[in-house]
């Protein structure tokens, strides 16, 4: 055999290598996902690596998009802010002193927006950029249950519920508290 077959046959049983590897990673990916059991059920445990392959271009996208508050915080904001809360986010969210059972029994569970960090004194995501929370409220965020509001609440309503988030951290006026606890 010359050195030129010899290459040629060598290529050819590395191509073939190469497409038998892809075919049986896709038949075993189509056989896992058809008859195994992969992770769907709210008491599943995740894939490896499942929060950071989703966080990583989320986190990428808010940054790119990211908007600052047309309007200061004020106590005015944050009484319309907690209409909006009460009304369309305190079901899966919580409320001050109170967590939510829906919205911990769900997966991944909605995050308790008035309940403290366990590592510090950081509450609900109040250490966020409110053009961040902004975002998620505006836009939503795939696979987690949490909707877009786009089409659902007025760009002030969503700035104001941002603001109070913002602000969950500090101790709200009487009125405010009022309309979120109900006392």
């Amino acid at each position: 055999m010359s050195a030129r077959n010899s290459a040629v046959y060598g290529l050819g049983l590395f191509l073939f290598g190469v497409i038998s590897a892809f075919v049986t990673l896709f038949a075993g990916g189509y056989i896992y996902l058809r008859y195994g059991h992969p992770p769907v059920a709210v008491s599943d445990p995740a894939f490896p690596y499942e929060a950071q392959i989703v966080h990583a271009p989320q986190s990428a996208r808010i940054d790119r998009e990211i908007k600052k508050p047309p309007f200061p915080a004020s106590e005015d904001t944050f009484e319309r802010g907690a209409k909006v809360y009460k009304e369309d986010c305190a079901f899966c969210h919580g409320i001050p002193g109170s967590d939510s059972v829906y919205g911990t029994s769900m997966y991944p569970a909605a995050p308790q927006l008035w309940l403290k960090h366990k590592n510090g004194q950081v509450i609900g995501v109040s250490d966020d950029e409110v053009g961040e929370t902004y975002w998620k409220v505006k836009n939503g965020i795939r696979l987690t249950g949490m909707p877009t509001y786009e089409n659902l609440l007025s760009d002030s309503d969503i700035w104001d519920v941002s603001l109070l988030l913002k602000n969950a951290d500090q101790q709200m006026p009487q009125p405010v508290m009022k309309i979120l606890t109900g006392h």
